[in-house]
């Protein structure tokens, strides 16, 4: 059974996607840019902009009934690799037990220019 999942609590997705589907139990979230929904801003710093993503990713979680201890598996895409170590440091916030499995890449270009951008896989 496959349901799409969406909220006006995370930006709406900018393309022909859904924010997440939920598929037999497990949960695949699209990746999530740093904009904030109540007003379309994205913050400056990496540290901010993970931070924002992160909330984005949280409020599609609650969406489906479930939270960041659900989530098993991420992937990070960053525009600077060297951002790596403080988009780390934020990261931990959200995960701080039994933290997912996890890939982090450094790609050309994100949308809209931001810096970072993240995708989960979570499961009930």
């Amino acid at each position: 059974m496959k349901k799409v999942i969406a909220t006006e609590n995370a930006p709406k997705a900018v393309g022909p996607y859904s924010q997440a589907i939920e598929a037999n139990g497990t949960l695949y979230v699209s990746g999530q840019i740093p904009v904030n929904p109540a007003d379309g801003s994205v913050p400056d710093s990496i540290e901010d902009q993970t931070r924002q993503a992160l909330k984005n990713v949280g409020a599609i979680l609650a969406e489906a009934g479930m939270g960041y201890g659900n989530v098993v598996k991420t992937t990070v895409l960053l525009n600077d690799i060297a951002d790596f170590k403080a988009m780390n440091g934020v990261y931990a916030e959200f995960f701080t037990e039994d933290k997912p499995a996890r890939a982090c890449f450094q790609v050309a270009a994100l949308p809209m220019g931001v810096k970072v951008e993240i995708e989960a896989v979570a499961v009930k």
